[in-house]
């Protein structure tokens, strides 16, 4: 059985994640009182159900820098754009992986 070419695709069957699941989320910054924080409270902005204690940190080799992993309960592709925008727009927020 073939399907037409106009006929729209499934989305579920598009991505390569499977909603809900744990995602990580990599969040670079200066080493700065209040940066994990802000990472922290654009996280439980987007999934009520973060777990802060999961939370991971790691400096850079000079100590300049602060690597910030996340993990959130991701829902939708969506819910993910959205905090990925939230974090990169953040002011405090070099790069987001």
């Amino acid at each position: 059985m073939t399907t037409a070419p106009d006929a729209p695709l499934d989305a579920r069957k598009e991505s390569l994640i499977e909603y809900p699941s744990k995602f990580p989320i990599k969040v670079m910054g200066a080493k700065a009182d209040g940066f994990v924080h802000a990472v922290t409270q654009i996280a439980e902005q987007f999934d009520p159900v973060f777990d802060a204690t999961t939370i991971e940190l790691r400096n850079s080799k000079a100590g300049n820098y602060l690597g910030v992993t996340i993990t959130v309960t991701a829902t939708s592709r969506e819910q993910l754009d959205d905090i990925y925008r939230a974090l990169s727009s953040h002011p405090m927020v070099k790069v987001v992986l």
